[in-house]
């Protein structure tokens, strides 16, 4: 699936993982072992980290990120560091902060607007001195709607306003999501003639159409990281965000339980479907991708995007959307049919 690292005698490098043991961390450690890659599976909780169902070979370590000489020793002998313990608030600058010091890539998944911004304005420079890739939410949201936007635009230059729709027939979130949302407090962004500004409050309410089985749906405005990253590098003058409503009145419920493993891989029941619609004057070309579990999806779009980070090892350093540095439709097709559709 995708591109593959070439490598003397086929082997292929050790990534670490930190916060293996949580909910998503688990999915991208699976995905990393089933594409061959060793696994150093990072945790702050050493009794959680010790309990988690991990394959026999994948090397555990504890690490406390205010205690840096901790994190060096946990990275020590890995290509690559994948950060998939939120709030991202705190852990994703200590944890670039270390990948910088190692002259590794970093990678994240964070839907948190507030953590991307402030990994591109603070170690743009540092990474593209060291040779370092940095590439924030690398996950369903943020790096799937930045490719798909990036897809949809093509050989345009600019576009008057990218819509991007997204629907989930439900939505059982993790404890770090609630966590994350006591901690994401600050006032989201969208991009408004062409540059970052607050959202209006109260946030629009639009009507979605659409494939089927979703079909017409009310919806919110609601932006996370695609934002931050489609004001990097896509000319878009409006970018508007929807989330279907549904989901919401789960996450906002407190009794609403965590996920549940519908199939042997781990992954949920949730189904999910994901529109971006692009417009220059009349014209408007689209892009749509559909599958299940948010949470799961985020592991196949990280592992790949590390794979053809360490496969296309250029020195090339910076803080990276992920459509600025990948062919975003080659890297979407790579995760077709079985991943995206």
């Amino acid at each position: 699936m995708g591109n593959r690292i070439a490598t003397a005698g086929g082997v292929l490098p050790a990534v670490a993982v930190y916060g293996a043991a949580g909910h998503t961390g688990r999915f991208v450690v699976r995905e990393l072992l089933r594409r061959g890659f060793a696994v150093i599976a990072i945790g702050r909780d050493e009794a959680k980290l010790a309990a988690a169902d991990f394959p026999v070979g994948v090397r555990r370590e504890v690490a406390a990120l205010e205690d840096p000489a901790s994190t060096a020793r946990a990275l020590a002998g890995a290509a690559a560091v994948i950060n998939c313990a939120g709030p991202f608030l705190d852990t994703a600058e200590p944890l670039v902060r270390a990948a910088l010091q190692a002259r590794i890539p970093y990678l994240d998944v964070t839907a948190e607007q507030a953590s991307a911004q402030a990994i591109f304005e603070r170690y743009a420079a540092p990474a593209e001195a060291a040779g370092v890739a940095i590439i924030p939410a690398m996950g369903f949201y943020g790096g799937l709607s930045d490719l798909l936007a990036t897809a949809a635009m093509g050989d345009w230059a600019r576009a008057d306003e990218a819509r991007i729709g997204i629907a989930l027939d439900s939505w059982r979130p993790t404890e770090g999501t609630r966590v994350t949302g006591r901690r994401n407090t600050a006032r989201r962004v969208t991009i408004s003639e062409g540059k970052l500004q607050p959202l209006a409050d109260p946030p629009p309410n639009a009507v979605w159409l659409f494939a089927e089985p979703f079909g017409a749906q009310e919806m919110v405005e609601l932006p996370f990281t695609e934002a931050i990253l489609i004001g990097r590098h896509l000319q878009v003058s409006e970018l508007h965000t929807y989330l279907n409503t549904a989901p919401l009145g789960d996450l906002r419920d407190a009794a609403t339980p965590p996920p549940v493993a519908a199939d042997a891989s781990g992954r949920s029941a949730q189904t999910f479907l994901v529109e971006v619609e692009v417009r220059q004057g009349s014209t408007v070309r689209r892009a749509t991708v559909r599958g299940r579990d948010i949470y799961a999806i985020t592991a196949p779009l990280v592992v790949e995007a590390v794979g053809r980070v360490l496969n296309n090892a250029t020195g090339q350093g910076g803080v990276f959307a992920p459509g600025a540095l990948f062919d975003a439709e080659d890297f979407l097709a790579a995760l077709a049919p079985d991943v995206l559709s």
